[in-house]
């Protein structure tokens, strides 16, 4: 996974707001922030949790913490495991994110479905849309 997947993820604690993690999915052009608590794996939020479970709902953005709103079962793979896990896991669970976790639980990464399309020999239009800078 290792050779796939994005090192050093966006991570925030369980405690920091909503619009923390907006303003960090904005600046580094990303759609999700893991979510730690002592340093450990315990959730992602992305920015449509942002959307369906906080702004839908009037939630205050700059008070409402992760652990409010974040996805806390998820699935997650190790820097050794191999992109044909990640892919059967993503198909399984119907996730398009995977965060990549070492063997206490700490993110060391994540990888998405558009890096395993580029690592499927960059081949198709979801390859040609990963390789596209995100808009903003």
């Amino acid at each position: 996974m290792s050779d796939v997947m994005t090192a050093g993820p966006q991570a925030l604690p369980l405690t920091a707001t909503l619009y923390e993690a907006a303003r960090v999915m904005r600046d580094a052009g990303i759609g999700d922030v893991l979510v730690t608590y002592a340093g450990r794996l315990c959730g992602m939020v992305t920015d449509r949790d942002i959307v369906v479970r906080a702004v839908a709902d009037s939630l205050d953005t700059t008070l409402t913490p992760l652990g409010d709103v974040c996805t806390a079962d998820l699935v997650t793979v190790g820097p050794d495991d191999d992109t044909d896990t990640a892919e059967r896991l993503m198909r399984e669970r119907a996730v398009r994110r995977l965060p990549v976790v070492d063997g206490a639980h700490r993110p060391v990464g994540i990888v998405t479905i558009g890096d395993l399309a580029l690592a499927d020999e960059g081949a198709g239009p979801l390859a040609d849309i990963s390789k596209a800078p995100p808009n903003m």
